[in-house]
């Protein structure tokens, strides 16, 4: 989760400091009209994509990532800042596999002073540096989880129906069932007197963990999920020897560096209709595949657009708009087929739908946010 949120247009910023895991299910409803009133990227960025291959074999999550299957398979690229803008102080990628019971993740995080104080779980884990991943399984930008941890290997866990900009309900008491993890630290943790080169955490997720119902058959074979990861980087101070994180010289905190694998172009993680996609191949790690993402994608970053033009409207004139010309929409193309969004208002808002020429499917961004398919 980011820390602060900041936009030129809005000149807000965030602190949380003062914020815990009671206050997040009240926060959402002051982030409603916040979220819909700030200003998006104007660049222009394509989530980053990344192929998953299938193991035979269970790994051992120790955080060692001493398995052949591990060198056998890719690195993502290098993580960059949020906004997808700047190179990053220091250097983190992230490895994927998968086999029929668990999502395999490993990452590697550049550190020179590895710390962390952090123990409770569920506790704010972003107050220490941390790794975050975010997940949505059936890419509808809703019921989505997100986990993190630290170099103590502390957990935070937990399920949004829906992101901030909207009316949500924030589940921090869901737990990753059958979640295992390791950290490994190539150095010394704690120690101000050494340098030290970063920290691993392996990690192996139940696919069980996110089924919706019993009989959810929801691993996900040849085909992909909607995923991104974050780190969390702050300066630091010593205190007593403690590390702690930096404030300036009125003793305010310092903010926090956000440094993700795919970019959002916004400082802020909870879009999920821009992370990146994971690809999980059912051929084993060192065979070949492809993926390209899919046209009804595309299709679908362009309704989330018009989702975003709708909410401004309605700030600047407190009511929906009824015709799309009042968003300054067009039809636009992709792979030069003609695509013609539709909008419908009606009792409860509206909906701004598409007939897919490649699927030939109903793709549709409701009010709140949610996508759907038909």
């Amino acid at each position: 989760m980011n820390r602060i949120f900041r936009y030129s247009s809005c000149q807000f910023e965030r602190s949380r400091e003062h914020f815990n895991s009671y206050s997040l299910f009240f926060l959402c409803f002051f982030l409603i009209s916040f979220f819909t009133s700030c200003a998006q990227s104007k660049k222009e960025i394509t989530p980053k994509t990344y192929i998953a291959y299938k193991i035979n074999k269970t790994i051992i999550i120790d955080g060692k990532a001493s398995e052949e299957v591990w060198k056998k398979t890719k690195w993502s690229t290098p993580f960059i800042d949020i906004e997808g803008e700047k190179k990053p102080t220091y250097k983190t990628q992230v490895k994927m596999l998968w086999d029929d019971t668990f999502f395999y993740i490993l990452a590697t995080l550049e550190e020179p002073h590895v710390w962390a104080n952090l123990t409770k779980k569920d506790t704010i884990i972003f107050h220490n540096n941390d790794f975050e991943i975010f997940i949505d399984p059936d890419g509808d930008a809703s019921n989505y989880y997100e986990l993190e941890i630290n170099a103590l290997n502390t957990v935070w866990d937990l399920f949004m129906t829906k992101p901030y900009r909207e009316n949500n309900t924030v589940l921090n008491d869901w737990t990753l069932t059958g979640l295992k993890s390791a950290v490994n630290i190539n150095g010394t943790l704690n120690n101000p007197k050494d340098i030290d080169k970063g920290w691993t955490i392996e990690l192996a997720i139940p696919w069980k963990a996110y089924k919706k119902g019993y009989f959810d058959k929801n691993i996900p074979k040849d085909t992909f999920w909607r995923v991104n990861f974050s780190r969390v980087n702050w300066e630091y101070q010593m205190n007593n020897g403690d590390y702690e994180r930096k404030k300036d010289n009125k003793g305010k905190l310092l903010h926090e560096y956000n440094w993700v694998w795919s970019p959002m172009g916004v400082v802020n993680m909870h879009e999920p209709e821009k992370w990146g996609y994971v690809y999980f191949s059912s051929k084993e790690v060192g065979k070949k595949e492809q993926f390209v993402i899919p046209n009804d994608e595309k299709i679908k970053w362009k309704l989330f657009e018009l989702y975003r033009s709708q909410k401004l409207y309605f700030k600047n004139h407190q009511k929906w708009a009824i015709h799309l010309d009042s968003l300054g929409a067009t039809n636009f193309k992709i792979d030069d087929k003609f695509i013609i969004p539709k909008l419908e208002n009606h009792s409860f808002g509206w909906n701004i739908s598409v007939k897919s020429p490649f699927s030939n499917k109903e793709l549709i961004i409701k009010e709140d946010g949610e996508f759907k398919i038909k």
